[in-house]
């Protein structure tokens, strides 16, 4: 079980975090929905360590997720990613390995085999050699989603993970979330549109700074939550994005 419990974040007369608590079960698929500046990139990653947070505890099967960080795969917004960067597609998706081969190891039988599946389960292998920059957003969202699988990962942390891909990659990424839930992996996916994929969620945590509400989509996705969440009274729209 993933565990956040009263996990907080403060910058300099800012509060990122506050008191934020929740649980996720093994095979639960977890949509995490607020405004912008909400907080929930913030949260992904003060819960991998990657931002300092001043109080709260994040722990997997007990121990602490920052101690663990093998055992997730995090997939950051695409405008924290360099795309200029010159790396082909298949080493992208190598890097996933590097922990476990280690930093002055050459990659394995299994590593290769894992990677290529993982690239052939999001139709990216024939574009293998091509560099990562050259790529449609589509095609880099599948690529990094990629990276992810060939982790082989127990929890996955994904940040706004549709952003800039077409009908085809996002039907793709919700039939490969169904998957990995049946295969009992923890899924937390942040999202402002989840269309006829909210259909795929176990439940639903809205934010904004504190948590508002957690449940399923239809118990989260309430104008008085909305209200709350989003600071105005005409919610209609929010829900047709959220719900439709």
């Amino acid at each position: 079980m993933l565990q956040v419990q009263q996990l907080a974040v403060s910058y300099p007369g800012v509060i990122g975090l506050q008191d934020v608590s929740f649980r996720i079960q093994p095979g639960e698929l977890v949509g995490l929905v607020g405004p912008n500046g909400a907080g929930k990139s913030t949260m992904l990653k003060a819960m991998l360590g990657l931002t300092p947070h001043t109080s709260g505890l994040v722990s997997y099967c007990t121990c602490p997720l920052c101690r663990q960080l093998d055992r997730v795969a995090y997939l950051p917004q695409r405008s924290q990613v360099d795309w200029d960067f010159p790396i082909t597609v298949q080493r992208v998706v190598m890097m996933a390995r590097t922990r476990k081969i280690g930093w002055l190891r050459c990659p394995d039988r299994l590593d290769k085999m894992l990677v290529q599946a993982a690239l052939e389960r999001v139709e990216m292998w024939g574009l293998r050699d091509r560099r990562i920059g050259e790529l449609s957003g589509g095609q880099q969202q599948r690529v990094f989603l990629a990276r992810a699988l060939a982790q082989q990962a127990e929890v996955f942390l994904l940040d706004e993970p549709f952003t800039g891909v077409d009908s085809t990659t996002e039907a793709a990424i919700f039939d490969i979330f169904a998957e990995l839930k049946a295969l009992g992996k923890i899924l937390l996916v942040s999202s402002h549109d989840w269309g006829q994929g909210i259909d795929l969620l176990d439940r639903m945590l809205l934010l904004n700074q504190r948590l508002i509400a957690d449940g399923s989509p239809q118990e989260v996705m309430t104008p008085a939550n909305l209200q709350l969440a989003y600071g105005t009274p005409n919610t209609t729209h929010i829900e047709i994005d959220l719900l439709c």
